[in-house]
């Protein structure tokens, strides 16, 4: 298949992709990882009705007309055990996390009292019952699925899966990476600097792209342009789950990947999408893995990562929020466009008391990296579009590493 629109293309992927199986870690070692089983309560939390408030545990018939002087019977400190019950004209001094008293129904807080002496205070305010009071179990009941089989382990996660003791727990394994460069043209970082060559920033922007995703990639180097050097590098890439390869995927006479993957066992779902910068893009699969042929021009590779490698990494890592978070944003000069194919310009965001405001990075050239080094977003021009006006209204993709969601969010 050729020329897919973007949304066909990202579907065609996610459709030749399984998520990976589980490997067990530490909770220590689980931050941004994806649960791979449910999370369920090992008691109830708090464990009995607590205070919520520094004050006095109280009967709430006892404060239903105030002022009232109640005498106190007993001190409660967060971790003691109450020894006293509490009867009518009696309370309990209570600190924040303490078990209320038997016989007491609410909590006055210490702002609404007047301590007379040591063993009265004087309350200013009713209360009824259940006030500033946590009822057990509100956190937690034993036994209840605290967390489902997908939720993406964050800093509040983990406080959760810490409070129900779970140390040990499975979560989707984070899939195999290889980045394979090829071209004559390329200069290896490595390799003495040659005004007639051109740095493989590629792969090293790949790498960022791909580590952005918490997986640590395998950087194969330069595949020249003969096809016995290329398929040496190709078959030691088709040992990953993943394989992507930059450059080689256009039409030239030179280029070499389409016939050598081809020639080992990758069954190839398409070559073209309709975007702009990133046309060149080219998809397949083995039984074990699947191959991204990205564009040789830095912000066509870039980009095109972010729209198809992205989603299919998340996938297979078991997160359900796929795709960079859009967001609406007000374009801050008009945008050329021609129609046939969405378009994605690199743009800073600014704010004002209306919102988002989109501004060009500058040449939109998809040879010019500082493009994508300076941008904050992606603006997505629809196929559609003769061009958009200044003053309205945009979509624009966040290049915020840490913000997904679970839909595209742009019309093509």
């Amino acid at each position: 298949m050729e020329n897919l629109r973007a949304s066909e293309a990202q579907r065609v992927i996610l459709d030749a992709i399984t998520r990976q199986d589980v490997e067990s870690v530490s909770l220590e070692r689980s931050l941004s990882r994806v649960l791979g089983e449910d999370i369920r309560a090992n008691r109830d939390l708090p464990p009995y009705d607590v205070s919520a408030m520094d004050g006095f545990a109280v009967r709430s018939a006892d404060v239903a007309g105030v002022p009232v002087t109640l005498q106190i019977i007993e001190d409660i400190k967060a971790g003691d055990m109450p020894s006293r019950v509490i009867h009518a004209g009696q309370c309990a001094r209570i600190m924040t996390g303490a078990p209320v008293p038997q016989g007491a129904d609410a909590v006055i807080r210490v702002e609404d009292t007047q301590v007379i002496s040591p063993s009265s205070v004087q309350i200013g305010n009713t209360a009824s019952a259940g006030n500033d009071i946590r009822p057990q179990g509100e956190s937690m009941r034993n036994g209840d699925v605290l967390l489902k089989k997908g939720t993406e382990i964050t800093p509040g996660v983990i406080g959760v899966m810490a409070t129900a003791k779970a140390a040990q727990f499975a979560v989707f394994r984070r899939p195999s990476v290889a980045i394979l460069s090829t071209g004559n043209e390329l200069e290896g970082m490595g390799d003495p600097v040659d005004p007639n060559k051109i740095p493989d920033s590629n792969a090293y922007a790949l790498m960022a792209q791909v580590q952005a995703l918490g997986i640590e990639p395998v950087l194969l180097g330069i595949a020249r342009d003969d096809p016995v050097e290329l398929e040496q590098y190709l078959r030691l890439g088709l040992q990953y789950d993943v394989l992507l390869v930059s450059g080689g995927t256009s039409v030239g006479v030179h280029d070499y990947v389409r016939p050598t993957i081809e020639k080992l066992g990758v069954q190839m779902k398409f070559w073209r999408v309709a975007i702009r910068p990133g046309h060149p893009l080219a998809f397949g699969v083995t039984n074990t893995s699947a191959v991204f042929g990205l564009p040789g021009n830095p912000v066509s590779s870039m980009v095109c990562f972010e729209e198809f490698v992205v989603p299919a990494l998340r996938h297979m890592m078991g997160h359900r929020r796929l795709y960079r978070r859009t967001v609406t944003a007000r374009l801050a000069h008009p945008v050329e466009s021609s129609q046939g194919r969405t378009s994605f310009i690199r743009v800073q965001l600014t704010g004002d008391s209306a919102g988002y405001v989109a501004s060009s990075t500058g040449t939109q050239s998809s040879g010019v990296l500082l493009s994508m080094a300076r941008a904050d977003a992606l603006l997505v021009v629809p196929a559609g579009s003769n061009g958009i006006a200044e003053g309205e209204d945009v979509t624009v993709q966040l290049l915020d590493g840490t913000v997904f969601q679970e839909t595209i969010g742009f019309r093509e």
